[in-house]
């Protein structure tokens, strides 16, 4: 990867605001014209710090009103197991985000549901019987103070 410089982190810190933007409006706001805007777009793209673009939902308007977060606990740590548990994961829209993690639990997930039942239910039903859980705590979150929108342009 090249070395970033302000112009790049410009460009990066406008793109994370608003990834639609027109390339014209974007060489403007940056202070470039449109071909070296365009030329650093396609670099920053091809070197791998713009990994995608794509629409932000709104989880009320999908009808998701529960968010929660889950430590996932495995007593028996086996690659394998780890392994199995993680694909599966991977399959599952409700989980939004999963991280292997330090300290006691071995996972830490981000969960939608429509409501609470359907958290109970997906609970019970689904993530109690990956491969290797052996113990769930739920955090139910009751306001975001502040929604993951990406990565800061440092």
């Amino acid at each position: 990867m090249n070395e970033l410089d302000n112009l790049d982190r410009a460009i990066l810190a406008v793109l994370t605001r608003d990834g639609r933007i027109p390339v014209a409006k974007l060489a403007e706001r940056v202070g470039l014209s449109e071909t070296p805007c365009t030329r650093r777009l396609k670099r920053l793209e091809q070197d791998g710090y713009i990994t995608g673009y794509r629409a932000k939902l709104s989880r009320r308007a999908m009808g998701l009103g529960v968010l929660a977060f889950a430590q996932v606990r495995f007593s028996v740590h086996d690659r394998t197991l780890a392994d199995r548990f993680e694909r599966e994961v991977l399959a599952i829209d409700r989980v939004i985000s999963c991280h292997n993690i330090s300290g006691t639990a071995d996972y830490l997930l981000k969960i939608v549901a429509t409501d609470l039942d359907e958290y109970g239910d997906f609970m019970r039903d689904v993530l109690r019987t990956l491969p290797g859980v052996t113990s769930v705590e739920s955090m139910l979150s009751l306001r975001e103070v502040k929604p993951d929108d990406g990565l800061p342009a440092y």
